[in-house]
């Protein structure tokens, strides 16, 4: 039985990967996927939206550049947002994008301007009186970390100008570090035993977001600037070559490879000089930029949501060598997703030597019949993550034998699932499995699931590390003592958390259901299933045509349920919160319509609410049977408008949803 698979669903999946992968990246520095990956991920949920314009939600990646500033800098705001740049991945792309330009001005001929895509951070200088007075990172577009401290440091960038300047302009451009620069820091960590960084953009951005600046001083980095922010109408030039131009004349350092080309012919041909140059250039670069050279004419084109149309970046394609593949390990994430890498002969490939590569998955392994002992290419693609392209198989070893996928959890035995069309195989013990503990946890106390007061992130994160909790069980048998002596926990903060955690042990057959943490099951559907088997037992012991019943659970969810359930650790953590920890709830009363008047009515809830918040309203929506989603669509029966509703207000009006406002649905909660 296929099920279709639900649009909405689709692009709720594609914005949580896009945002973790946006966060590994801009905020931690440790970009999880190549930059081809996160391209293909933000293309498809482009293609998605633009196919179901109902699925635009204003939280979406495809509104947003790269995530929100870490909280151990001081947050800036742009006054013009630092936008993205949309990508070319071949010529035909380059010349689509000269064709859109061309259509829409209906000009003979464009100038554009070309630059190197250097592989740094980009910052925003800000200048009073011809003094910087302030350094941004880009952060998710709208703000960034103030880095002011840090940039003053980089020798590139004047502190104070030269020349007849505007009182107050924006400079924008990248902070990179040189390949010697990046070669001879690696040597001196590796002389004290340090850890090494993977790539000068790495060694960049670590060093830009240093909370001691005398340890940004001590690391040479770059600057070169490309564009502008916020500047004074009157004194901007006309083109983009003539304000480059002043910047330089101003003691801006700007790259020498910037040109100004009068066709698109010309662009690709730049771009295949430059490539060809680029092992030779002492900066790494991952493409080229081209820009319309006229000011007036980038206002006509415009933007859309993350990226002006009057430029597009064009990528250069990844690097490769040929290594042999030692050995494939499965690593088990925080989600349980298990992940093969491919242990590698060292090999020096963009770069860097490489001596790990991602195998992405069982159906790529499987795809590309990877086997160990081969000779494969590895390509850092993007120039990030290392990934094994393909097999050279004229060099196979006749006795090789095709890799077999483990069919349990090799953390902790529990069975692996794979579900037919995906790509993705996990453990299914997350209440049991260590590497996914620590998640687990978190979201088990989570506000939305048992909402333990006391209990945030990081003392979970201190609890699992100091071995007084493995499982979501061991917080029921934690001790005021234990408590006591954890560090900046005294004794009122450990007493307000084993109140928290005796508060939390009434609640409802839902909330506990969403809080076991089983694979696609909400807020929504754990509440479904509640109203529907009434009872954790009835639950437990469901087939998988029983639960097919249930509206909302299709076959994945089914599956889901079902391992879950069939697995004795999980069984045991259960037993253990009921009846050693004594979580308990009233069991749902089936056959009773009166307590389900709202059944199968579908919910949106937008804006600010006076009398209750949006969590509470949702909850006691479910409870009357109404299904609560996020974006409307011609489905949706009701919106719920509280102060400062915005775009979902206007669609309802547009398709006639019935609107309520925070009475009527006072009103409506309170009809029997």
């Amino acid at each position: 039985m296929n099920r279709t698979i639900d649009p909405h669903e689709a692009a709720e999946k594609l914005r949580e990967q896009i945002n973790r992968h946006n966060r590994s990246y801009h905020q931690l520095d440790d970009p999880q996927i190549s930059d081809a990956e996160y391209d293909l991920l933000l293309r498809e949920l482009q293609i998605l939206e633009a196919t179901h314009p109902e699925l635009i939600t204003l939280d979406s990646p495809t509104h947003r550049v790269g995530a929100p500033p870490l909280k151990i800098f001081e947050e800036v705001s742009h006054v013009v947002p630092m936008l993205s740049l949309n990508n070319a991945f071949n010529d035909e792309e380059v010349i689509e994008f000269d064709r859109k330009i061309q259509e829409k001005l209906d000009q003979d001929s464009i100038d554009y301007i070309a630059e190197p895509k250097l592989d740094g951070l980009a910052i925003s200088l800000l200048y009073q009186d011809g003094v910087l007075v302030q350094a941004a990172t880009r952060g998710d577009g709208k703000s960034g970390e103030n880095v002011t401290e840090n940039i003053r440091t980089v020798r590139d960038i004047p502190l104070r100008l030269t020349g007849d300047f505007p009182p107050l302009f924006e400079v924008r451009g990248e902070v990179f570090m040189a390949k010697n620069s990046f070669e001879k820091l690696n040597k001196r960590a590796e002389e004290k035993g340090e850890k090494l960084f993977a790539n000068p953009r790495n060694a960049a951005a670590g060093s830009l977001r240093q909370l001691d600046s005398k340890i940004t001083a001590s690391r040479a980095l770059s600057f070169y600037c490309y564009g502008h922010g916020e500047f004074p109408a009157g004194n901007l030039p006309t083109n983009q070559a003539a304000l480059l131009k002043i910047f330089k004349k101003w003691g801006l350092p700007v790259s020498s490879e910037i040109e100004t080309i009068s066709s698109i012919e010309g662009c690709i041909a730049y771009y295949k000089n430059l490539e060809s140059r680029r092992p030779t250039l002492d900066y790494e670069i991952d493409g080229v930029v081209f820009k319309l050279n006229d000011f007036s004419l980038q206002n006509i084109m415009g933007f859309v949501a993350r990226a002006p149309r009057w430029a597009i970046a064009r990528k250069f394609p990844a690097e490769e060598a040929v290594t042999k593949l030692l050995d494939i390990d499965i690593q088990v994430g925080r989600t349980g997703a298990l992940t093969p890498v491919a242990r590698l002969a060292p090999v020096f490939v963009g770069g860097v030597t490489v001596t790990n590569a991602t195998l992405h998955n069982l159906d790529e392994i499987r795809r590309k019949d990877v086997r160990i002992g081969d000779q494969v290419i590895v390509r850092r693609a993007g120039d990030v993550i290392p990934e094994v392209a393909r097999v050279v198989l004229d060099k196979r070893n006749p006795s090789s034998t095709p890799f077999h996928f483990p069919e349990q959890c090799p953390i902790c035995n529990s069975t692996v699932e794979k579900m037919a069309g995906e790509s993705v195989a996990r453990c299914s013990g997350g209440l049991f499995c260590p590497a996914q503990q620590k998640e687990a946890i978190k979201h088990f106390a989570s506000r939305k699931a048992m909402d333990v007061d006391g209990l945030g992130s990081k003392l979970v994160e201190q609890l699992v590390d100091q071995n007084l909790i493995q499982n979501v069980a061991d917080l029921y048998i934690l001790q005021l003592e234990q408590l006591s002596s954890l560090e900046r926990m005294g004794k009122k903060s450990a007493e307000n958390l084993i109140a928290g955690l005796e508060k939390s042990k009434q609640t409802t057959l839902a909330t506990f259901l969403f809080a076991l943490g089983i694979r696609d099951v909400g807020e929504v559907t754990a509440q479904t299933l509640a109203n529907h088997f009434g009872s954790l037992e009835a639950i437990k012991t469901a087939d998988e045509a029983a639960l097919l019943e249930t509206a909302d659970v299709g076959p994945v969810v089914a599956k889901h349920l079902m391992t879950f359930f069939q697995q004795p650790h999980n069984l045991e953590i259960i037993e253990r919160l009921r009846q050693e920890a004594g979580i308990r709830w009233d069991d749902v009363t089936l056959g009773e319509n009166s307590s389900q008047p709202l059944q199968d009515k579908i919910f949106v809830l937008t804006g600010t609410l006076e009398k209750f918040s949006r969590d509470q309203a949702k909850k006691l929506l479910q409870l009357l049977g109404a299904k609560v989603t996020n974006s409307i669509s011609r489905k949706t029966d009701y919106l719920v408008a509280g102060e400062n509703a915005g775009s979902k207000l206007e669609k309802a009006l547009k398709l006639d949803i019935t609107i309520l406002d925070e009475n009527q649905l006072s009103e409506l909660l309170r009809k029997p």
